[in-house]
């Protein structure tokens, strides 16, 4: 077992896909003349923003819901989240047909606690920080039993995460990379898992923020680094790692890459532009850090995950400047 606890491998990761099948999207895989020219490179966008709740969580989320037994599923689930995990559950729950609810921190992008909500979670806001969250979790358990289903720290979340890397393997086999965001990495861990087991072969690689790059350092490091307040464009990932997320992306990830606040925006708009795709920022690290040279994939045939699209219209980054 890995010093940070079990962790799926490809064959969980396969039970996982077949577990989920009918209540997940498989989502389409894009590309775009006019990115990879951009990039340098051949690129292949496996669209999780159009998965069910608009992001790839409800993978994980689907698979740890379908995987508890009867009595234990019948005393609900409970989870703490920014947003996109939180809907995820909630929509899991309601295809199983029990009680969600769904720890949100006051600060959360209105957008994504409407999304929670509109799935019939019971939402608990609380102060925003880890160990509010992590309280105000407890306490619903306590009071009503509930299975808490941890956003990233779950081998059932991981390999329900590493389908997506599965489809997009099946759809594009003779990829060079892959590139996935992190934040709480259980999306990288469950992207590696599978791609490594897929292709031994094949580069793993990491994105994140600059603003928010605990992850890179602690893969640098081998220990896991806090997260400082910060400020990101990117609130999906202002997540730190768990042990076990440390653990498989030490042993399956080849580099990590950051990238500028600027970088983001340009990822994202360029996505909107020119494959007119609505996606939030989050899903638009790996493009920027490509963007950005800060990993170096050129001339390479590259899959890119994109996370999510759940992003406030009304508050688009690029709308200030021209208001």
């Amino acid at each position: 077992m890995p010093e940070g606890g079990e962790l799926p491998d490809l064959d969980a990761i396969r039970a996982a896909h077949a577990r989920i099948a009918p209540f997940v999207h498989r989502t389409p895989v894009m590309s775009c003349t006019a990115i990879d020219e951009q990039a340098g490179a051949s690129l292949f966008f496996k669209c999780e923003h159009l998965q069910k709740i608009g992001a790839f969580k409800a993978r994980g989320a689907c698979n740890a819901v379908f995987s508890l037994d009867d009595a234990t599923a019948r005393r609900g689930v409970v989870t703490h989240s920014s947003g996109n995990h939180g809907a995820a559950l909630a929509y899991a729950a309601r295809r199983r047909g029990i009680r969600a609810w769904v720890v949100m921190p006051e600060n959360a992008p209105a957008v994504k606690r409407a999304n929670v909500e509109r799935f019939g979670a019971t939402v608990r806001l609380c102060a925003p920080n880890v160990a509010a969250r992590e309280a105000a979790c407890a306490e619903v358990a306590r009071e009503s039993g509930a299975t808490l289903i941890h956003p990233f720290d779950d081998p059932r979340v991981i390999a329900g995460q590493g389908t997506a890397a599965l489809e997009l393997l099946e759809a594009v086999g003779d990829l060079d990379a892959i590139v996935a965001p992190c934040g709480g990495g259980g999306l990288l861990s469950g992207t590696a898992i599978a791609a490594k087991g897929l292709r031994a072969s094949i580069d793993v690689l990491g994105a994140e923020p600059a603003n928010a790059d605990d992850a890179a350092r602690s893969f640098a490091s081998g220990r896991l680094e806090p997260l400082p307040a910060t400020t990101t464009i990117a609130d999906g990932l202002r997540t730190t790692l768990a042990p076990r997320t440390l653990a498989a992306l030490r042993a399956h990830v080849k580099a990590f890459g950051t990238c500028s606040e600027a970088s983001i925006v340009r990822a994202m708009r360029m996505i909107f532009e020119r494959m007119k795709q609505v996606v939030e920022p989050s899903a638009a690290v790996p493009l920027a850090c490509l963007l950005d040279r800060s990993l170096d994939v050129a001339g390479r045939r590259v899959g890119i995950v994109v996370s999510g699209g759940n992003v406030d219209l009304d508050r688009l980054p690029w709308l200030g400047a021209n208001a």
